[in-house]
């Protein structure tokens, strides 16, 4: 049977509404560059990103409905194609780029200019868009009934919910302002401390927990499952890991020093001073082994969905008479992407050579057409990007050491490779979620398609920026910014080309994820649980204890008031993280200026350490009593 005759689309093909308007492309463009941000800043902090589909959604609907008084559901679609291609596109580059920067901060290279990251970022994206334009038929049309594409669905169903469009944009708005205003207490005026930890006398384990907004809201949108694993990860690392690292090497001479021993680091610094030099490569082998197992386990599936797209490539696309089935013409679509291989080898800014060129252009296809699929399937969340990433990373690194390429020139063009393949891949996923959104509610294929470039090219010209703020400010590579899957990638390289990783120490965080995966514990975020410090795992738990929380509640059968204070919940949690995200970047902005002395009144204070962590306390409080405002208490109130 032909799915495509049978689907009725929302919005008719013979149909014509407003959809790509003036209004769509601005908010759109907005919503890019702030959820870009972002995610941007929480990748960077949590090694974790989320989708800004709905919300972007959610506020497109509130805006379009409520301030203009339109009834325009595909206008709305247009403003959420355009504003989740930033998301995409920032953890593509999140996840890669600032090894560049780690490197300049090592004195091995100059710092990447901004022209080179907007063009590795423009060039990725783009490819990713046009990559994923012949697989629509394929993937969108062809397998509806059977690919759920679960964002996608669930984006369509918030836009077609647009009744409640205003009541929900206000909840993401509330969450952003909120989370604006903690952040701005805990880190510009440093009122409060934004972490409590416990020491334990005799004991060289540490726990505690962070008490920043975005950080339990990530929580609480992944739920209590990926929640626990990864507070799991963090309590073998600093309550198992560091304590028998002290206990049996206290007199051994601290790696990589050569005139401290782990015992006097320990006592200078705390757990956090054997974290630096230990667990962090026992987390990165952890996350290496984790992206090449999720890699293994869906290579049956990445074959079959390779053979399958490639026996239903659609050169046609832009010839249907249908509204809903025209997509951007396909002699286009293939010029340009010879035009974008070109411009990866000749433009001096990016620094990749012809085969490295040949590289991005066969791997790109191959896990963009694998990414579409798998997010199909299993959504954005569990779509193994880094394990991508790290295969490409492992293959290019080696084919450029064998052709002459080490060195600082080595590691730019391998990470330039690695960079732009991990962002085709999450711009594809994007773009293939979108596109269902838009098979579900009647969008011309075109017009998003066109949406997505404006989205990417958006994005591109913030993250540069974006990325030389934060560095500037908070630093890659410290407590503020872990950066994990970048300092992944920048120790896999370093590892190939010069050989001078710990190599035991990422054997052993390897072997651990194998164990974990022999158990059935889901080893990536596990491995992200290890890598980073356990106090932010603890707040990430606290938000998936409170989603445990709703999920366990009782609505005297009624699903749907049950299903709606989880989406509050959700919705005010994805404004949280924009909102602190935003904040963030100000902060650092104010940092580059000297501005951050002159706001922080911790001096002023001069509170005792218990007193301080009492008010730190009294604020996750806060955070945690606004989450049940704007969700459970707000839908009680509703009902009675």
């Amino acid at each position: 049977m032909d799915n495509k005759k049978e689907f009725k689309p929302y919005i008719p093909a013979d149909k014509v509404t407003p959809e790509f308007t003036f209004a769509s492309i601005f908010m759109g463009i907005l919503l890019s560059v702030v959820f870009g941000a972002a995610n941007a800043y929480l990748g960077l902090r949590v090694g974790m990103t989320v989708s800004a589909s709905i919300p972007a959604a959610v506020i497109a609907m509130g805006v379009i409905r409520v301030i203009m008084k339109k009834n325009s559901i595909l206008e709305s679609n247009i403003v959420q194609t355009i504003g989740s291609a930033g998301e995409s596109l920032a953890a593509g580059a999140i996840f890669t780029l600032p090894a560049l920067f780690l490197w300049a901060a090592e004195g091995k290279m100059d710092k990447p200019g901004l022209i080179e990251i907007t063009l590795i970022a423009l060039l990725g994206g783009l490819l990713g868009v046009f990559f994923m334009v012949p697989l629509r038929n394929a993937l969108i049309v062809k397998e509806h009934g059977v690919l759920p594409y679960p964002e996608g669905t669930a984006c369509a169903e918030v836009l077609l919910a647009g009744e409640e469009g205003g009541s929900n944009a206000s909840t993401v708005f509330a969450g952003m302002g909120f989370a604006a205003a903690f952040k701005f207490v805990i880190d510009g005026l440093k009122a409060v401390p934004g972490e409590i930890s416990m020491k334990f006398k005799g004991y060289a384990g540490e726990i505690g927990t962070q008490i920043y907004p975005a950080v339990l809201s990530v929580g609480f949108i992944c739920g209590p499952r990926i929640s626990s694993y990864m507070f799991a990860g963090g309590v073998l690392s600093w309550m198992v890991i560091i304590p028998l690292i002290v206990m049996f090497g206290s007199d051994i001479i601290m790696y990589p020093e050569s005139t401290r021993t782990i015992g006097e680091v320990y006592a200078a610094g705390g757990a956090s001073g054997i974290w630096g030099s230990y667990i962090r490569y026992i987390g990165a082998g952890a996350l290496a082994a984790g992206g090449i197992i999720s890699l293994i386990k869906s290579l049956p599936l990445i074959i079959r969905t390779f053979k399958d797209s490639v026996k239903s490539f659609n050169l046609k696309g832009g010839n249907s008479a249908l509204r809903t089935e025209q997509s951007l013409n396909m002699k286009f679509v293939l010029i340009s992407i010879a035009v974008l291989t070109l411009l990866v080898w000749l433009v001096p800014a990016i620094p990749v050579n012809l085969i490295g060129a040949i590289i991005i252009v066969v791997f790109g296809f191959f896990f963009a057409t694998v990414s579409s699929r798998m997010v199909g399937l299993v959504g954005s969340s569990n779509n193994p990007v880094s394990g991508m990433a790290i295969a490409t990373l492992l293959i290019a690194t080696l084919i450029l050491k064998f052709t002459g390429a080490e060195g600082p020139a080595g590691y730019a063009a391998a990470i330039a490779i690695g960079s732009i393949i991990c962002i085709v891949s999450a711009i594809a996923g994007d773009t293939s979620q979108d596109l269902k959104t838009g098979y579900l509610l009647g969008s011309t294929p075109k017009k998003q398609q066109i949406a997505e470039i404006i989205g990417v090219v958006a994005a591109a010209l913030a993250i540069g920026g974006t990325l030389y703020l934060l560095d500037a400010g908070l630093g890659f590579g410290t407590e503020a910014l872990a950066a994990p899957q970048a300092t992944l990638m920048k120790m896999i390289i370093e590892g190939v080309m010069s050989a001078e990783l710990p190599w035991n120490l990422v054997i052993v965080g390897a072997l651990i994820a194998v164990v974990v995966e022999i158990i059935g514990i889901p080893v990536l975020p596990f491995a992200i649980g290890i890598y980073l410090p356990v106090q932010l795992n603890a707040c990430i738990m606290v938000g998936g204890l409170i989603r445990l929380a709703f999920d366990k509640m009782k609505f005297k059968g009624d699903e749907d008031k049950k299903k709606a204070v989880t989406n509050d919940g959700i919705l005010f949690c994805s404004g949280m993280i924009a909102g602190e995200g935003l904040v963030g970047i100000l902060l650092a902005v104010l940092a580059v200026f000297g501005v951050d002395k002159v706001i922080d009144i911790s001096g002023l204070l001069n509170l005792p350490p218990v007193v301080s962590s009492i008010g730190g306390l009294v604020v996750f409080a806060l955070i945690i009593l606004t989450v049940l405002k704007f969700s459970l208490w707000r839908k009680q109130k509703k009902s009675k």
